[in-house]
């Protein structure tokens, strides 16, 4: 009996075939990357784009987000998100718009995997202490940092370093840095490519919902507090209206998926509505063009921001959270200043990386490496 189509695999031929079959002219595709650093032969089963997804998930950066802060310390509870949760909810929300848009889904997942592989310990407050270290020593900020990652600091291969990805998972870092990457290969001045700019406003839609969430789960913020924002008051109103018998934490839930699902819904619509009238037919006509094309419609802006604000003001700014950001400058100063006084603290692989690139950002490499546990750890042993 001749094997039947379902026994035999699907190739990469195949699977960029369905790419120009599916995805809209402004999509990025994988037969047109612009390829990698080092060449590399193709795989006979996964575009380019799916093996960058795979070597971010298999990276060591990757593991070590689910010992890093997203809001709440690691230690501070087992429910909050750490920035691995964060990560795998940005890429999974991206990925579904990504979808309904006919962008490149494979693309869209790995920049949105990789997109905090560059945030140091203890979560913002840790990166405006490393940024402050380093004011003098060529600065610090996340999404070069990200970029630096995966093209130097991840050793996984005996011929090169970093992860070898591709230009265009690369690329999306590199544009959303402020920092100048025009040394590096990359164009400043242009957009974003469509997968790029899809994975920022989701990465801002997850974790205002999701922050809310882990506020009122922590008690910084209550759902009385919260009723008095017009966005979350009023998907809270048609939960409880839809099942008032609903147990508060399941209320809250039900209210966190709404948030989502009008934002999720307001952000295709929206941008397949500019694209449509931008006539970009191409993905060099999204980079070159004007203004970005991907972004809620501006009523669910103005929302958004809104209840962002009132996070940044009730949650974000609470004593408990000032009082965990206050203890991060204190650890990572003395830790930098220690490894500063002493370079023996390194190993001899670490000695050597600071010969090559120089002491402070060695020293910035590291610390930007380490967990909040590791962090702790150290700083109580030193």
């Amino acid at each position: 009996m001749p094997p039947t189509s379902a026994q035999n695999p699907v190739t990469r031929a195949e699977l960029e075939e369905r790419e120009e079959a599916l995805l809209g002219p402004y999509a990025l595709r994988c037969r047109l990357s612009q390829g990698r650093v080092h060449a590399e032969p193709e795989h006979d089963y996964r575009t380019c784009y799916m093996r960058d997804r795979d070597r971010i998930i298999h990276a060591s950066a990757f593991r070590r987000l689910e010992y890093k802060t997203q809001v709440f310390v690691n230690h501070e509870g087992d429910y909050y998100r750490t920035r691995l949760t964060h990560t795998m909810e940005v890429a999974q929300i991206a990925r579904t718009a990504a979808r309904a848009l006919r962008l490149n889904e494979d693309l869209t997942e790995s920049i949105a995997l990789s997109h905090d592989l560059g945030h140091g310990p203890f979560g913002h407050k840790g990166e405006d202490v490393l940024r402050d270290l380093m004011a003098d020593h060529g600065g610090f900020e996340h999404n070069a940092h990200g970029l630096r990652v995966v093209d130097l600091l991840e050793h996984r291969y005996p011929r090169w370093r970093g992860l070898n990805l591709t230009y265009e998972v690369r690329e999306a870092f590199a544009l959303h840095s402020p920092k100048d990457t025009t040394g590096l290969g990359f164009t400043k001045g242009r957009q974003p490519s469509l997968e790029a700019q899809l994975v920022d406003v989701c990465d801002s839609l997850t974790y205002v919902a999701h922050d809310v969430d882990d506020g009122i789960a922590s008690g910084l913020v209550t759902v009385a507090q919260l009723a008095s924002d017009g966005l979350w008051g009023e998907h809270w109103e048609h939960a409880r209206a839809a099942d008032p018998e609903l147990p508060p934490d399941l209320q809250v839930l039900t209210t966190v998926k709404r948030l989502i699902d009008a934002g999720v819904t307001d952000l295709v619509e929206s941008t397949r509505q500019r694209i449509l009238e931008s006539g970009v037919d191409s993905p060099a006509a999204v980079q070159a063009h004007a203004r970005r094309l991907v972004g809620f419609s501006e009523p669910m802006h103005r929302r958004q921001r809104a209840l962002s604000r009132y996070l940044y003001e009730h949650f974000y700014c609470h004593p408990r959270l000032m009082r965990m950001g206050a203890r991060a400058r204190r650890i990572l100063t003395a830790l930098f200043r220690a490894y500063c006084a002493e370079p023996r603290m390194f190993d001899a692989r670490g000695r050597a990386w600071a010969e090559e690139v120089g002491l402070e950002r060695a020293i910035c490499d590291r610390l930007a490496a380490m967990t909040d546990r590791q962090a702790l750890d150290e700083y109580a042993s030193s």
